[in-house]
């Protein structure tokens, strides 16, 4: 096969460059700093951490794993990853290398630190700077990422009592218990303005049984005392007034706004 002209001889040349561009110029070369032994790239890593530059960081600390997978600086790098990622904003990848940390070296000395940082990335992840700055409310959204900080930093509490993280995973516990109370009140709030007694009582109890302490559990026992008496169960009402009664003192205020059913005017 043959081409007359030098317009057809230029096209072939030009489709057949992307293929032969490689090996005529020396392909891409690689990155210096992802370069070196294991013990020279750890120290690099380290550096860049240590200066809060993250994205190199990561960058040599991928290459260290992936290079020299059974070495003892990758199965520290390994662990190092998980706080680059956490300080680079990369919470995915964060959660993912906690995750695949913990599963690959459950007898690792430094479990809690994989399951503290895990907790602190949810745990951040709540709200951002401009929610806070306009106040939203957030009682109203649901608290998945509060639940996970909260198992997470309940780990490390429970399981490492005496690691150097478990004093402030249990402060943020306090905070997380007393966010997700405060979902669980605003749901039930939601069902006795609809008069659902049964669904507003079983929200409420659950805030008394698993987040005992959070200031919300003063309104839960109000609620269940209304919906008990709504549903005319005496003696779970009796039950709940004296509970208040014993933590509380004196007698509950009814401070839940109740719709009254326009068709029962009695009501």
């Amino acid at each position: 096969m043959t081409f007359r002209t030098p317009s057809a001889r230029a096209l072939v040349l030009l489709l057949l460059l992307p293929l032969t561009g490689c090996s005529l110029f020396g392909g891409k070369k690689e990155d210096p700093s992802v370069q070196g032994a294991p013990a020279v790239l750890y120290e690099r890593a380290r550096k860049s951490l240590d200066n809060q530059d993250f994205e190199a960081a990561i960058r040599v600390y991928e290459a260290l794993v992936a290079r020299y997978p059974f070495t003892a600086e990758a199965r520290q790098s390994r662990l190092d990853l998980i706080y680059a990622y956490y300080k680079g904003r990369e919470a995915e990848s964060a959660i993912d290398q906690a995750d695949t940390f913990i599963r690959e070296n459950p007898t690792h000395p430094q479990l809690a630190y994989a399951w503290y940082i895990k907790g602190l990335v949810d745990f951040e992840r709540e709200a951002n700077f401009i929610e806070r700055w306009f106040d939203v409310d957030l009682d109203a959204r649901p608290p998945q990422n509060s639940r996970r900080a909260f198992e997470s930093l309940r780990k490390v509490v429970q399981d490492y009592p005496t690691s150097e993280y478990a004093p402030d995973a249990r402060r943020r516990m306090i905070h997380l218990r007393n966010r997700l109370a405060d979902y669980e009140i605003h749901v039930a709030r939601y069902y006795v303005k609809r008069q659902a007694w049964v669904a507003a009582a079983r929200r409420a109890r659950q805030v008394v049984e698993e987040y005992d302490g959070a200031p919300a559990v003063r309104e839960a026992l109000e609620i269940m005392i209304l919906s008990y008496e709504r549903l005319e169960m005496k003696d779970l009402a009796t039950g709940a007034r004296e509970v208040y009664a014993l933590n509380y003192g004196g007698q509950p205020e009814s401070v839940v706004p109740v719709r009254k059913r326009w068709y029962v005017p009695w009501d």
